[in-house]
């Protein structure tokens, strides 16, 4: 699969745009990766972490924000909050 670091860091950014809420990394990764999407799992929730290290997006769990460098199970994106 030929999708790099900043096309998903991008693919966070436009489908945050185009939605109110949060967005799954599935979404990006099925955005960007076709019938391959599963192999963008890893490397989406990778480029959430670092948009999260730049001040962009945090990351929740049960709605709640979380420490990106401890993750476990299902998560969502979204803009950040001051």
């Amino acid at each position: 699969m030929d999708v790099d670091d900043r096309a998903l860091e991008d693919g966070i950014r436009r489908l945050l745009d185009a939605r109110t809420g949060t967005i799954c990394p599935s979404d990006v990764a099925r955005d960007l990766g076709g019938d391959d999407w599963r192999e963008l799992m890893e490397p989406t929730r990778a480029a959430a972490r670092r948009l999260v290290a730049a001040g962009e997006v945090d990351i929740t769990q049960g709605g709640e924000v979380v420490d990106p460098s401890d993750l476990h199970g299902p998560i969502r994106i979204r803009r950040h909050r001051p």
